[in-house]
């Protein structure tokens, strides 16, 4: 009876086992160490934590990122952390609220300024210059001499012509 009842617990271990790793992988957020690693950065170099190879700071982040995955910490909890122990500056990017905001607007407002800016200068060269009665018959964009200065001028044209 005994081997009976060790046989069922046994069924019954190896039924649960696998199981229960499925059932704990399915709950588990799917985030890992790579994944993490392009959105923070190290707080001793300044750099995206990928790129930060040699400091031990960064190697330190990178253990303890690894290890609240293995914690089924989702990406959230875990960029929360670290914001909690190293601050703001500890992500790549800044949050979208605030004062941090600008550093989304400020890009699409420069691109927006530069297109009015192209499309009012299309607008003023497509209607023309000045009008040819107002230049005495002048090139347009240039203005007519008068008098001794045009003369002048015109010696010195005269001077140089070979």
């Amino acid at each position: 009876m005994t081997r009976f009842v060790a046989l069922l617990a046994l069924a019954a271990l190896l039924a649960a086992g696998p199981g229960a790793d499925l059932a704990a992988a399915a709950t588990c957020p799917k985030t890992s160490l790579a994944d993490i690693e392009d959105e923070v950065m190290c707080p001793v170099c300044g750099v995206p934590l990928e790129l930060a190879t040699e400091a031990p700071q960064a190697n330190r982040e990178r253990a303890f990122i690894q290890r609240q995955v293995q914690a089924c910490q989702s990406k959230q909890q875990i960029k929360n952390e670290l914001v909690a122990q190293f601050g703001d500056r500890v992500l790549a990017l800044p949050p979208s609220k605030g004062f941090d905001l600008v550093a989304y607007l400020a890009p699409a407002a420069a691109v927006l300024a530069g297109i009015a800016a192209v499309i009012t200068v299309a607008r003023r060269r497509r209607r023309g210059g000045t009008p040819a009665a107002a230049t005495n018959g002048a090139t347009p964009g240039t203005t007519a001499l008068a008098g001794e200065d045009a003369a002048r001028l015109e010696a010195d044209i005269q001077s140089y012509d070979l």
